[in-house]
Parts: structure tokens; C-alpha cells; sequence
């Protein structure tokens, strides 16, 4: 009995040869037509290609709403404004990849906006590799060379790679016939000019005819991605408008009709629009979590979503609204460095988060803040400028007095001396992360989702901030030029820091100890 190939009707599993690709190469761009009103590519893309589900299993890839809109209306050259998380990333770059192995001598680049992220698409293409059908692995489509940052197929002269856009010489020197671009609104140096400049030699390298997708969420009403947004009609990019409520999974419980406003009632009625109930309960828990943040993350039209650049990160009314109620501090200790609101109670545990910085009369600040475990409620605060050894004695002592505390280092830099100096002292309890090492690591992913968690506890819960000084670090907590996020120049963010990993290790403390 002849075995055949997934997706390749006729073909049986020994090795599929260059011919046959290319034959594949020539229906990859095929409109619409029998195949339940899909094209070509769509349906070899469903047929060929894995993705990983949040259960660990593997599934074909499945286009949805967003994908198929973007195939229905992709020209040469597209840019993509979009919600987050719809899945456009992982579907170009499966349509690149069938690109790639289907004609021969095609180079395909993806640019991301950072080295994890780079690494994380390629892992998402490694795994459509491994998982094509037998035929086409052991024919043609052997490699010869895969690493972090390109997949080789000698026998056909064809390669994909995906690069940082940190890396300005990246595509410099290659003919391209595939580029991505991702979240370009969140390349580095997007306000200075850096980016525009490495966009520019990117696109130089750009071979005739060859495909272009620039994709990213809204960053600001500046920047290169925000100046290619507007100029596509001159330059003849196809623009493509993806609102969150285009994504399946984006629902929640189903919102009384009596209580609906206005505005819901006119996005329900909106033709093209048309929000159920469910979308209703969603788009308020995301308007309640992340306030003035969610006409940026959740997209819903082509002009509020761009947030203007340096406002500040936290909800200010919030901020403001709380500085004024903020209570004195019951206790005032070293200059003022030292400050306590919630003495520690027997009973209760707390959370005694250590921000550690280089020390000197010009240094960083280090910064210590003392949560309680149950309540994430703000008890006590330091910051000032100490050594090593100084600001070792001090949390340790702290931590002791709030009831043998648990102690969160931050351990990059100048933490793993701290967490050194702790070990030497004997002291046991000290916060290790889901990686088993002493410590909290900091990385370019887990920061932003521990600021937001911090921004989610302002807006929700600004009664367990208690810090006027800290409360102002966040009023100076912006939106930086370059996309991050950080204090404004001349300001501090170490209590901020401190606090956000303090909020960070309880929410993992109380999840270990409900499991």
C-alpha cells in the first residue's frame, strides 16, 4: 500500500524532490477558489504546518478570523497595525517558511524587536520544520545548518533567518525575497531614528517583487512604524486594521442587557463590528484592569490607539487621587530613609523585596520595600545610596523584624553579591525563583509584566500604596523615546522597581502555597 504525503495529494512518502516543491511554490499564491473558500496557501499552510497548543500538544495550524482576513487582502507589500496576540507573527512566519522551501533560492529575514523574541519565532519555525511530513523532511528539504538565528536548506539554496532589530547591520549585504518586520513600533532607538534608519537598510535589501509584511501593536504617535502608517497610501503599502474583538478567545460572561452604555450599544450595533454580550464582559475587565492602557494593547480603532510617547505608565488620576489620601508615616528613621506605615503583627507574614544598586555618593539608589503576604499592602520603605555590606545588615534586619520575612533580591548585577553576603550571614528564608536559584531575575520579559502587575494594582487597589515618595516615582514613570519604559531623565525608579518585585514574588509565594 503506497503511503501519501499530508497535503500533498499523489505523493508518497519517499523523499518529495525540487520539481515537486516548486510545483507547490507556483499554488502558494492562489486566490480563493474550491478549497472551501481558501487559497492555496491556506490550505497548505493547514495541511503542512504545527503549532504547540497552551496544553503542550501539537495541532495543525488553523488559521483564523485575522489570518484569513490578512491572506483575503495581502498585497506585495503590507503594514499591519493590531490588537495583541492575534496570531499574525506565527502566520507569517509560516507563510514565509512555505515560501522558502517551495522556491528555491529564496533568503527569508524576520526582524524582531528583541533577541528573545527573535528566538521565540524561531523556535515557532524550527518546530513547523520538524513536524512536516516525512517526504518532504527527507528529500530536498534536509538541512545543513540550524541554530539560534537561520535554518539552512543546502539542497535547494534556501535559508530563513530571524535577527534582532538591536542589530543594525541586520540584512545588510543579503538580497531578500521574504522580509517581516515585527513589532517595529517597539524597535529600538524608534524615536532617535535608529530604527528608521535600520528599516531603511532592510527594505535596500529588498529583491524586486519580493514580499514585505511591517507588523507591530501601536507605541505612541511617533516613531518610524507610526510615520509608515500614515504614509501608505504614497507609498503603496496595503494597510491592514485588526481590532481586538477579531480574535475568538477574546470573551468573558455575558454583561446584563439593562446595564449596557451608550458607546457598548453603538459597538454592538456598528456594522462590521457587531460586539455580543461576551465581547461586552470582556472589553470592561480590560478596560477596568489596564485603564488608559487599553486603547493601546486593545486596539479598536486607527487613531485613539496610538498613545502619545512619554506620558506616564501608571493611570495618573490614580496616582493623584492617592497621593492625597496617602497617610504619614507612623515611624521615620535615617534621615528619613527609613520609613513605616504598618509596624509587623505576629500572625501575619510579609515580603521584604530588595532592589540593590552600585552604592556611592553618585550612584543609584537601592531601594527596600515591605509588603504584607496576604494584603500585597505596602508596610514599610527604604531607599538611599549604601554600600554592599550596609544595605545587606539593613535588609536582613529588616526582614527579621518583620518576623523572619521572606527576602526578595533582585539577583542581576550587584544583587548576586547581596544574595552572597545573605548566605555567609546564615540567613534561611530568602525567595528562589521558578528556576530553583536564590533571588528574582529581572529579564527584558519578566520586567514589563511586573510593571503591569503593578499598574493593575494601582488602578484596582490604590489603598495598599502608602509611600508618597514612591507614589511620585510613579507620577515620573514614562514612556521612554526609545519604546521602553523607565523614570523620566532626572528622575528615580527604585522604589517602583522594589515594589514591582515585591507584588512579583508574593503572587508566586501564595500560588505555591495554594498548590
Amino acid at each position: 500500500m503506497v503511503r501519501r504525503v499530508a497535503g500533498v495529494p499523489g505523493k508518497s512518502r519517499a523523499a518529495v524532490d525540487r520539481q515537486e516543491l516548486e510545483i507547490l511554490g507556483r499554488l502558494l499564491d492562489r486566490k480563493p477558489g474550491r478549497l472551501a473558500g481558501r487559497s492555496t496557501g491556506v490550505f497548505l499552510a493547514e495541511s503542512l504546518l504545527r503549532v504547540r497548543g497552551k496544553d503542550g500538544r501539537l495541532y495543525p495550524l488553523k488559521a483564523n478570523a485575522v489570518q484569513l482576513e490578512f491572506e483575503r487582502r495581502r498585497g506585495v507589500e503590507n503594514i499591519v497595525l493590531k490588537a495583541r496576540q492575534m496570531g499574525l507573527t506565527t502566520w507569517v512566519a509560516g507563510r514565509f517558511l512555505l515560501k522558502t522551501i517551495t522556491r528555491p533560492g529564496t533568503l527569508t529575514l524576520q526582524v524582531a524587536h528583541t533577541q528573545e523574541s527573535a528566538e521565540e519565532i524561531l523556535r515557532i519555525v524550527h518546530r513547523f520544520v520538524e513536524h512536516l511530513p516525512v517526504g518532504l523532511r527527507a528529500g530536498a528539504l534536509k538541512t545543513a545548518k540550524s541554530n539560534v538565528r537561520q535554518i539552512v536548506f543546502p539542497e535547494i539554496d534556501s535559508e530563513y533567518r530571524v535577527v534582532s532589530a538591536a542589530d543594525r547591520n541586520a540584512g545588510r549585504g543579503m538580497t531578500v525575497q521574504n522580509l517581516h518586520c515585527s513589532e517595529v513600533s517597539r524597535w529600538p532607538g524608534t524615536v532617535s531614528g535608529d530604527a528608521a534608519e535600520v528599516l531603511a537598510g532592510l527594505r535596500a535589501g529588498l529583491a524586486p517583487a519580493g514580499e514585505l509584511v511591517l507588523e507591530s501593536t501601536p507605541n505612541g504617535a511617533q516613531g518610524c512604524f507610526y510615520d509608515e502608517w500614515r504614509r501608505a497610501d504614497e507609498t503603496g503599502m496595503v494597510r491592514h486594521f485588526f481590532p481586538w474583538w477579531m480574535e475568538e478567545r477574546y470573551r468573558a460572561s455575558a454583561v446584563d442587557v439593562a446595564s449596557l452604555t451608550e458607546e457598548e450599544i453603538e459597538l454592538m450595533t456598528r456594522p462590521g463590528v457587531g460586539l455580543d454580550l461576551t465581547q461586552v464582559g470582556y472589553r470592561r475587565g480590560i478596560r477596568a484592569n489596564l485603564q488608559g492602557l487599553a486603547r493601546q494593547e486593545f486596539a479598536e480603532d486607527e487613531e485613539t490607539c496610538f498613545r502619545a510617547s512619554g506620558e506616564s505608565y501608571f493611570e495618573l488620576e490614580s496616582v493623584e487621587k492617592r497621593l492625597k489620601a496617602a497617610p504619614e508615616p507612623i515611624v521615620r528613621r535615617s534621615n528619613g530613609r527609613f520609613e513605616v506605615w504598618l509596624p509587623p503583627m505576629p500572625g501575619r507574614w510579609y515580603v521584604v523585596a530588595v532592589d540593590p544598586a552600585g552604592g556611592g555618593s553618585e550612584g543609584d539608589y537601592s531601594a527596600i520595600e515591605v509588603l504584607d503576604l496576604e494584603t500585597g499592602m505596602q508596610c514599610a520603605e527604604f531607599a538611599g545610596r549604601v554600600g554592599s555590606l550596609e544595605l545587606m545588615e539593613l535588609s536582613r534586619q529588616i526582614a527579621w523584624d518583620y518576623g523572619t520575612a521572606w527576602l526578595v533580591v533582585e539577583r542581576n548585577n550587584h544583587g548576586a553579591e547581596q544574595l552572597g553576603l545573605l548566605k555567609d550571614k546564615g540567613y534561611l528564608r530568602i525567595y528562589s525563583g521558578e528556576d530553583g536559584k536564590p533571588g528574582l531575575l529581572t529579564t527584558s520579559v519578566s520586567r514589563p509584566q511586573m510593571l503591569a502587575k503593578m499598574a493593575l494594582a494601582l488602578a484596582d487597589s490604590p489603598e495598599v500604596f502608602q509611600s508618597r515618595k514612591l507614589l511620585a516615582e510613579c507620577r515620573s514613570f514614562v514612556r521612554l523615546p526609545n519604546g521602553g519604559i523607565g523614570a523620566r531623565s532626572g528622575a528615580h525608579d527604585d522604589r517602583v522597581m522594589a515594589f514591582a518585585i515585591g507584588l512579583a514574588a508574593r503572587g508566586e509565594l501564595l500560588r505555591k502555597r495554594v498548590s
